[in-house]
Formats: structure tokens, sequence, C-alpha cells
């Protein structure tokens, strides 16, 4: 997913201090991370309603790898692509230590992605596609390499619809909503 304008840190959060803090006029967005505030009279509306997905103990990953070099991480774009194109993500984040760009690569073809950021107590997973839609695969996958890369067994990450199903199949529990507000402006 994108990243949002503000994130919520705590479930009591003033609506109005926040959006006094950001630039909250069309295109802003915000990731309620308790599913606890209401934007809509503010003028925002929700634009995903999803859960927090968490795994206690990634098992290892077979043939995934951190990225390195700019050809890989241009393959990896494109392999992500998505609606905003595949140069949205900065070959820069192959620079930054918190951040790994994982790929799985089958016969030499990548076949599986997702980003990994490092915080002091956690890994988070985000951005997790597979070519040939086995999304399962690719969350078990990707856990199993950020939590190899790091030492870290708890690894999190969150997901609605159809993603959210497979990340209980690749053995992810709930662990609470969340909501992504955003500021469309006016129809």
């Amino acid at each position: 997913m994108l990243y949002p304008d503000a994130v919520t840190l705590d479930p009591v959060v003033d609506a109005g201090q926040l959006l006094s803090r950001i630039d909250a006029r069309r295109g802003c967005s915000i990731k309620d991370s308790f599913a606890s505030l209401d934007l809509a009279e503010h003028g925002f509306r929700q634009l995903v309603e999803a859960e927090w997905v968490v795994v206690d103990r990634a098992s290892a990953a077979d043939r995934w790898s951190t990225l390195e070099t700019p050809a890989q991480f241009e393959e990896w774009s494109s392999a992500w692509g998505d609606a905003t194109g595949s140069d949205f993500f900065r070959p820069s984040l192959l620079l930054t230590p918190r951040i790994a760009v994982l790929a799985r690569y089958d016969g030499g073809r990548l076949t599986a992605g997702a980003l990994a950021n490092r915080s002091r107590t956690v890994i988070g997973v985000s951005n997790v596609f597979h070519i040939d839609d086995d999304l399962a695969a690719a969350w078990r996958g990707a856990a199993g390499a950020a939590s190899a890369r790091w030492r870290s067994p708890r690894v999190v990450g969150w997901a609605s619809g159809a993603e959210l199903e497979a990340t209980r199949q690749a053995g992810f529990r709930t662990a609470g909503p969340l909501v992504v507000w955003t500021n469309a402006g006016p129809v």
C-alpha cells in the first residue's frame, strides 16, 4: 500500500488537532491505526477498512533474497506495478538499512516480492505481491525472509479482503482493525 500523510499511534486522537498538523487538502490520507477516528465530518471518506495481521514466528523462506542493485530493483518495481506505475518506489530504498526490498526467484524469474521495514520491536511487511496470485505463499515467504534478515521472529502488516484471507492461510492472525481515510475533496 502507499504511504499516508499521517499515522495514528494512539487510540485516542483529537481529529481537529491531527488535521491542523498536516496538509489535509484533497489527496491527503490518514492511517487510523486503531479505527477510532471519524473523519467524515471533515470531508474524508474511508478508503480501506482492514485488519492488522501478525505472525509471532515466521518460517524460513525458500528462494527469497534481499535486492541490492538498481537493475534488480527496476525488475521488482515492474513486477509490483500497481495502478501507480512501476516508478512509484525510488531506488534509494536499497540504501536504507531499516528497509529491505525482498524478492523470490524461481529459475531466474522474479515471482514474488515485498517491502520490509525494521522497527525496534517488530518487522513490518507491505506491498506484498505474487506474479501468479498466490498471495498466501508471498506473505509466508516475505515474513520468513524478513525474519531471517533481522533475526526477529515477529512480523506484522495489514490487509483486507482476499489479501486478509491470504495472510490467514500464511499463518498470520488478526490483531485489530485499522482504517485508511482519504480526503477526496468535493464530489
